[in-house]
């Protein structure tokens, strides 16, 4: 070891990260791809190996059994499956249509609870509606108190420059109490 070179801290530190990155491809990619390969080799070997069964009830021989012995179930195979399948089916109907009955409450009920919200929503509405509309007619009603009282502001600002040119024509001065101010104070 005398003659090696030491190992630098980066080349350790990506050498670490390598199999760190490595590790999580493997953790993350492996399950996927081992259930594929599995799945894929289950299909294959289960074709070849297992033949189609055939269930035929009436195709089957029947079987012998010794004298006093009988088994009607035997010779009755064929003749109980069609009306089992008959009951089996208008059960399977009656079931269906049950669940579509109940369905069918459902949808009406959720249907009658969407049509009581959109009749409360468009209250709401309406109620709110009409409180814009007061809020407009008093919003309209203060602009027009606004602009009157503009008016009376200019108006009155133009009688008082006429009276203040008044005053300085008759001899008023800055620094002078006149008669004017005076009557102003009083008031």
């Amino acid at each position: 070891m005398a003659g090696s070179q030491p190992v630098s801290k980066p080349r350790m530190l990506k050498g670490l990260l390598l199999v760190l990155a490595l590790c999580l491809a493997i953790y993350i990619v492996g399950p996927p791809l081992y259930w594929h390969i599995t799945e894929g080799v289950a299909g294959v070997t289960r074709t070849s190996v297992c033949p189609p069964c055939v269930c035929d009830c009436a195709a089957q021989p029947l079987l012998t059994l010794p004298e006093g012995l009988t088994n009607s179930s035997f010779t009755d195979c064929g003749k109980h499956e069609s009306e089992g399948n008959e009951e089996v089916d208008s059960n399977f109907t009656d079931l269906l249509a049950e669940e579509l009955k109940l369905r069918e409450a459902d949808t009406l009920e959720k249907q009658r609870k969407a049509d009581m919200q959109l009749l409360e929503a468009k209250k709401l509405a309406s109620q709110y509606q009409k409180e814009a509309d007061k809020c407009d007619s008093g919003m309209e009603t203060c602009e027009e108190a606004r602009e009157r009282a503009e008016a009376a502001l200019q108006a009155q600002k133009r009688l008082s420059e006429m009276w203040e040119m008044r005053a300085w024509q008759r001899g008023w001065k800055e620094g002078k109490v006149s008669i004017f101010r005076r009557d102003l104070q009083a008031a």
